[in-house]
């Protein structure tokens, strides 16, 4: 499938990283002096970047996008050194994309001797606490803390506390939630449930939790105020195709504007390479189901 994604001008960045604040992501970091696009998985190509470069050094390019690979994208960081290895790597840790990182120190591993630098260094400098470590070359990490992503436990919590009442107990499965935040090659979205809710729906059903989000991940999206549909529907296709997901709920208020989050859905699911059972729930401004089927 085509997606759109940031292309760094080496020549034009003079490394100023004013745009590394723009990417939510956290996808670039300045190092060695140039501004590094240190993880294709995590760029959305919304371009939120570009508007911050006065050197006009990024561009988005629309290309044919084969599903993620860690050993071809090491290929890619090896070629501009040590400290962009360090920063893909510690943006995988930081993630919790394990298996990504497992792969890329794999790939490390078995190409050693063509390595102009050692691996334990690597595995070291990965492991390190201090992600602006001035002998490493990083100059910040980027990104909006509240995009990382964190991956709880089927309970939902993320530490085991005393629960009153298991009723209360949240059904959250993973962070972030809202669709331009998400990353849809993410290891928790492979094979999983998705449902996919209007952004009023969980204000609405008093049983949010228990009955609808249990045991699904989970995206939020509002279809009338949200800006840039068109990421969303490559977003939905990417889940579809790359992610594999199991099911597709798609939960929308009866407001006649809520109905474009399942032609969203809807049109990705026939552009994608592969088809996903899709149920449809209309929910009304008082909390009702007034419908639920397959479609």
């Amino acid at each position: 499938m085509e997606r759109d994604i940031i292309k760094i001008d080496d020549d034009l960045c003079n490394g100023c990283g004013q745009c590394v604040p723009g990417c939510h992501e956290g996808a670039l970091q300045v190092i060695d002096g140039k501004v590094r696009l240190i993880s294709d998985l995590m760029c959305d190509g919304l371009g939120a970047c570009i508007g911050y470069c006065p050197e006009g050094a990024i561009t988005i390019e629309r290309r044919e996008a084969e599903p993620y690979d860690e050993f071809k994208v090491m290929e890619i960081m090896v070629s501009k050194g040590l400290n962009t290895v360090v920063a893909h790597l510690r943006h995988l840790r930081e993630h919790n994309e394990t298996t990504f990182l497992k792969q890329g120190m794999a790939y490390l591993i078995a190409n050693k001797s063509k390595l102009n630098f050692m691996v334990e260094e690597v595995k070291n400098a990965v492991h390190q606490q201090d992600n602006n470590n001035p002998e490493m070359g990083f100059n910040g990490g980027g990104g909006c803390p509240g995009s990382k992503t964190v991956i709880f436990n089927a309970g939902g919590m993320k530490m085991a506390e005393p629960q009153t009442n298991s009723s209360l107990q949240s059904q959250l499965r993973q962070w972030p939630l809202q669709l331009h935040l998400i990353n849809p090659n993410a290891s928790h979205f492979v094979g999983s449930d998705l449902l996919v809710a209007s952004d009023c729906s969980a204000f609405t059903l008093g049983d949010f939790h228990q009955n609808w989000l249990k045991n699904k991940t989970l995206v939020i999206a509002c279809p009338k105020l949200d800006q840039g549909k068109e990421i969303y529907l490559q977003k939905f296709i990417s889940l579809i195709e790359n992610a594999k997901v199991n099911t597709i709920t798609v939960m929308i208020m009866e407001v006649p504007c809520c109905g474009g989050l399942l032609q969203l859905v809807e049109s990705a699911s026939t552009r994608a390479g592969r088809k996903v059972p899709i149920k449809a729930i209309t929910v009304s401004i008082r909390g009702e189901i007034l419908s639920e089927e397959w479609i």
